[in-house]
């Protein structure tokens, strides 16, 4: 019989994200695991202790989620033992540029670049966006960037007209996007499609879901597609 989460982090961590997002039926299910400390495998008759402790995330506002309903009040108070709260980009922008030099530098191995440099113009851009996607907006705003981009300097016009907003749609609309200038049909169409897909992702949120029912695809057809370019679904 499989093991499930709990049991194969017993004697250590269990880290549940996005835990505001969980069902009500699964929340009390978390929390009888958590005031008994044991619990019984699908199929089985019998119950195992478990020893784990639960680190938990959510960009929820939980307090708001019990009054609407949606959320456990016992469950939140069990949980929240040591609260620990992460600011968003917006409120660290010193953090950007060590941020982005990293995120260039391995999402240039990823897409086989160098690592791109930030020209200044760009790096303003960046450090003038609200990020309300947070880390993950940027990582995925970076990645469409790389793959767009012709030379080996990140400039504005490399960025989605999406990202940049409306004034910005007819500075860069006379520029052709980077995987026009690639011969190969097949490298073209793939590096299109990591650009097209990353940017649904990051407009649904990193859901999948929603996603697929916005280009017109099947959950399982997208999640086939992210396997073979390669693309992380974050969740933001």
């Amino acid at each position: 019989m499989k093991r499930g989460k709990f049991e194969l982090a017993n004697g250590g961590v269990l880290f549940l994200d996005e835990v505001g997002d969980m069902s009500l039926p699964t929340q009390a299910k978390l929390l009888r695991v958590l005031e008994t400390r044991s619990l019984e495998r699908l199929g089985g008759t019998t119950g195992q202790e478990v020893d784990v402790r639960i680190v938990s995330a959510t960009n929820k506002d939980l307090p708001a989620e019990i009054i609407k309903q949606t959320f456990r009040e016992d469950l939140y108070y069990r949980l929240r033992v040591v609260l620990l709260r992460v600011p968003p980009l917006r409120e660290h922008r010193e953090d950007l540029p060590l941020l982005v030099q990293e995120f260039c530098r391995m999402l240039g191995e990823r897409h086989g670049r160098l690592t791109p440099a930030v020209s200044k113009e760009a790096m303003s851009l960046l450090q003038k966006s609200e990020w309300k996607g947070n880390v993950r907006e940027l990582k995925n705003v970076l990645e469409s960037a790389i793959v767009m981009s012709r030379g080996d300097t990140l400039r504005p016009e490399d960025f989605s007209t999406d990202f940049l907003g409306t004034d910005a749609r007819a500075k860069t609309s006379s520029g052709d996007p980077g995987f026009l200038a690639i011969d190969d049909y097949r490298e073209a169409r793939r590096q299109f499609e990591i650009v097209f897909i990353n940017d649904k992702l990051r407009k649904h949120r990193g859901n999948i879901t929603r996603t697929a029912a916005a280009i017109g695809l099947h959950r399982q057809s997208l999640q086939e597609k992210l396997r073979e370019l390669g693309i992380q679904a974050e969740k933001s």
